[in-house]
């Protein structure tokens, strides 16, 4: 005769692996998913100019750092106004798949750990955390791939920097791994891991901050939404620039190094990188490009965490759903 204490925990445990899996593949996070990505598509879109020129100061050793205004003006004169959107469709597609499996699993962690009840900056932390290492694995062959397209065709000054031909995603794709193996698609991995802190960073203040202005209220007012989302980014991008200037260099990949330095992201890559870009231009040459981004970042982030509350709120208004509790 079967345990009925037995049976009893049997059909709670299948009650709980249902929970759990009705957790992971949620609507509720379908939603905060996709209105991530769209929120991130439409500001990278109004802001790209800001990160072309970001990206060219961090790259370009000899590029001398001006003005965000000049840079734009200068990269416009000698290569064309097109030059400041080059690679967009590159670049969008890879964020639009980096945010929607960032949101997806934020959101997600937070059904499962939160459970209904308000959250904490400590778990905010270690779910953007999660979030960041997730995203990072499975999208830094796009984010590599990109990087490259957007630089292919620049007017660049460094003479150690070797020009790239592709026709595109995947015949980036197809090159690099013929060329130079498939672990060089991953080759910013271990920098992009560390830098997982940023939007662990960005969530938490981003999180703590609305939390403090939702007390007592049902909605945040546009204004204070875009005010947060700036400055929870302007926290996190300065705290991690340096390696941000290094997973840039990691992920273009054409510098002329000597075979002792050509490592995958290793630790050793990323001290070596860094120790070079003080020993050329000192303790400041870490931080070339940041007006650029964040100018870009914060306007980004601010106007993708706008969109983003819209789109959510909007959606869970008209499907009559509530989300969830810390949301």
């Amino acid at each position: 005769m079967p345990d009925p204490g037995r049976l009893m925990l049997g059909e709670k445990m299948k009650g709980n692996s249902g929970l759990m899996v009705g957790h992971v593949f949620s609507y509720e996070s379908l939603v905060h998913a996709v209105a991530g990505a769209a929120g991130s598509v439409t500001a990278m879109t109004i802001f790209y100019p800001l990160d072309t020129a970001r990206l060219r100061l961090q790259v370009d050793e000899k590029m001398k750092a001006q003005s965000t205004p000049k840079i734009l003006a200068k990269i416009i004169k000698e290569e064309g106004l097109a030059a400041v959107y080059r690679s967009w469709f590159s670049v969008i597609s890879s964020l639009c798949c980096s945010n929607f499996v960032y949101f997806y699993t934020f959101n997600t962690l937070k059904a499962v750990w939160v459970k209904g009840q308000a959250s904490t900056n400590g778990k905010d932390l270690v779910m953007g955390f999660i979030s960041g290492v997730v995203n990072v694995l499975v999208t830094t062959p796009l984010w590599v791939v990109n990087t490259r397209l957007k630089l292919q065709g620049s007017n660049l000054r460094n003479d150690d920097i070797r020009q790239t031909d592709y026709k595109g995603i995947l015949d980036a794709v197809t090159q690099i791994v013929r060329n130079e193996g498939a672990p060089a698609l991953w080759s910013s991995t271990f920098p992009s891991l560390l830098l997982v802190f940023n939007p662990a960073i960005q969530f938490m203040f981003y999180e703590g901050l609305k939390r403090q202005l939702m007390r007592g209220r049902t909605e945040l007012f546009s204004l204070e939404v875009f005010i947060i989302g700036a400055i929870a980014k302007a926290i996190a991008t300065t705290v991690t620039y340096p390696l941000q200037t290094v997973q840039s260099l990691l992920r273009f990949g054409q510098q002329r190094m000597g075979p002792e330095n050509r490592m995958l992201g290793s630790l050793r890559s990323v001290i070596y990188l860094l120790s070079q870009r003080v020993k050329r231009q000192g303790f400041m040459g870490l931080y070339k490009g940041l007006e650029a981004k964040l100018l870009q970042t914060v306007l980004t982030s601010a106007l993708m965490f706008l969109i983003y509350e819209k789109i959510t709120g909007f959606i869970f208004r008209i499907m009559g759903v509530m989300p969830r509790l810390g949301d």
